[in-house]
């Protein structure tokens, strides 16, 4: 099982990125899939997470601006990030809780990550 990351690059303040994530290989079924996010010299922190029935949950620093989504069907997670912030810069990676990779418990796999850079 991989996940790859897309979409990343540099974006002026305001901006917005969209950032795409696929789950691909030998996969039995997906549950939450999600995006997290890490700045230099601080912890990897949750962004947003989608169930597989469409809940979203997010982290109030980007309620309101950020908008997570998926496509079952395609196995992919995706985060639309408007009014893009300084603060906002890391690299991004996201995360599906799935079964599959020839067992059928439920592990967490990473994607590499993407770097966002926001600044003027």
């Amino acid at each position: 099982v991989q996940l790859q990351a897309s979409g990343g690059g540099l974006v002026q303040p305001g901006g917005s990125l969209r950032l795409s994530c696929a789950a691909s290989g030998i996969i039995f079924s997906i549950n939450t899939m999600g995006w997290y996010r890490q700045a230099p010299g601080k912890q990897r922190e949750l962004v947003a997470t989608i169930t597989s029935g469409g809940s979203a949950n997010y982290a109030d620093t980007v309620k309101g601006r950020f908008t997570i989504s998926r496509d079952n069907a395609k196995n992919t997670v995706y985060l639309q990030m408007n009014s893009l912030k300084p603060e906002d810069a890391a690299v991004y990676y996201c995360k599906a809780d799935l079964r599959g990779g020839g067992t059928w418990a439920e592990y967490g796999y990473w994607g590499q990550g993407t770097q966002v850079t926001v600044s003027s």
